[in-house]
């Protein structure tokens, strides 16, 4: 079964940094297509980032561009999400998604393989 585990969500305050991780139990995930998703409350679920698998690119919510970066270490078998100059409207739980399609989808459904969630909170 392929589990993934996200991990280093936190309060932090407006105008800070966080780095998500997701750890995946793949024997080797590099050419798994890798996305990140967030549900802030009352809301529904968004497509934030996304990473192709084989080195076929990123693609970004137009919300966090710029801000976000999205990255994996194929060795470790781990997606990061580096999120910059955060603002409240960030608070949410970011879930881990893995697929098997050879670029980024921005639709949930695209995505069999999910994580249980890391809740992050920025201050204002």
């Amino acid at each position: 079964q392929f589990q993934l585990v996200e991990s280093g969500g936190t309060l932090v305050q407006t105008g800070g940094s966080l780095q998500l991780s997701c750890a995946t139990s793949a024997g080797t995930i590099s050419r798994y297509t890798m996305g990140w998703f967030r549900q802030a409350p009352d809301k529904g679920r968004e497509f934030v980032a996304g990473i192709a698998g084989l080195g076929r690119g990123t693609d970004y919510a137009e919300s966090v561009a710029g801000r976000f970066t999205i990255s994996r270490d194929n060795a470790k078998n781990t997606v990061y999400l580096q999120m910059n100059s955060l603002t409240p409207e960030d608070t949410a739980v970011y879930y881990c998604a893995a697929s098997t399609r050879s670029t980024v989808s921005t639709i949930q459904g695209a995505y069999p393989y999910w994580g249980q969630g890391t809740q992050v909170t920025v201050s204002s």
